[in-house]
């Protein structure tokens, strides 16, 4: 009898650890597995969080808001390579608005002192064609290559010079493969070259992340020597003007191939892939790096 009860009270023990072991498998072990946060592959790098000032590589500073964040030169090319997008060397940082979810690339093309004496005489109607001249062109490669064709549609911002803060402005409304896309720019001059300000967001969504964008811009400032109204005799000149700029930022001579006939752009993985250091503005970068999934759109 004895022998038969310890039995029972084994095969109920048994019983007992059996349903405590599966209940820890089931919900023990998934629990923290479903509660534990997705890490962020960008935490690796070294960000700067507003509010801060961030150096751009002793050439400017820029002043970081809260809600904000910011990588030097050496991160911000690697971040780059990491979502597929070729590099020149001529990163200033990069600049990601957690709040709002947009972010601003910004680099230095050291051509020289670029003359305004073209702000007054900037011609939105000839440089849209010569845009859509050159797109023209680029799509026989493009078809070639079985790359999606691109259209410009018009400007989103018509190219426009502040004259007090010397900031060219320009914003181009496009579409490709059914997906319109905005390229939105904004070119600083210095002394010895020009600050190139890339805005990365949303069709949908670039009004509304405009004023952040344009608050951040507000607090760029070129360090000492590197100011556009520190210009001297004998410093070096750039072989363009304003125009030259808004269709691409070469010799004047590349006016014939317009702004998008110097973009070797194709699919990669769904991933626009952009060289010569023309950022292509669509949602691609944003939405690699919070790990959404890319449109198609291409340039």
């Amino acid at each position: 009898m004895r022998s038969r009860l310890d039995f029972l009270m084994a095969h109920r023990l048994l019983q007992i650890c059996l349903f405590w072991a599966v209940s820890l498998a089931v919900f023990g072990a998934e629990k923290p597995a479903a509660e534990k946060p997705a890490k962020d592959p960008l935490d690796r790098f070294k960000w700067l969080n507003g509010p801060a000032t961030a150096d751009l590589r002793s050439r400017a500073r820029l002043r970081l808001p809260a809600g904000s964040r910011f990588v030097e030169a050496g991160d911000a090319q690697k971040i780059l390579k990491l979502m597929g997008n070729s590099t020149h060397g001529n990163e200033l940082g990069l600049v990601e608005s957690r709040s709002n979810h947009w972010w601003a690339i910004f680099s230095f093309d050291e051509v020289g002192y670029v003359k305004d004496d073209e702000k007054k005489d900037l011609d939105a109607d000839k440089l849209l064609k010569q845009m859509q001249e050159g797109v023209a062109e680029d799509n026989t490669r493009r078809k070639s290559q079985e790359i999606p064709t691109l259209e410009i549609l018009g400007w989103h911002v018509a190219p426009n010079f502040n004259d007090e803060t010397k900031n060219l402005e320009w914003s181009l409304l496009g579409q490709s493969a059914g997906e319109k896309f905005v390229n939105y720019n904004v070119r600083i001059l210095g002394r010895k070259g020009v600050t190139e300000v890339t805005l990365i967001e949303d069709f949908d969504k670039v009004d509304a992340a405009m004023p952040g964008f344009r608050e951040l811009l507000k607090s760029f400032q070129y360090s000492q020597g590197e100011n556009y109204a520190e210009f001297r005799q004998g410093d070096k000149i750039a072989q363009y003007g304003l125009g030259a700029l808004v269709l691409g930022g070469t010799a004047a001579a590349a006016y014939k191939l317009g702004f998008f006939g110097l973009v070797a752009g194709f699919l990669k993985k769904a991933f626009k892939f952009v060289i010569v250091g023309l950022v292509a503005i669509g949602a691609w970068i944003k939405k690699v790096l919070t790990g959404r999934k890319p449109g198609r759109s291409e340039l």
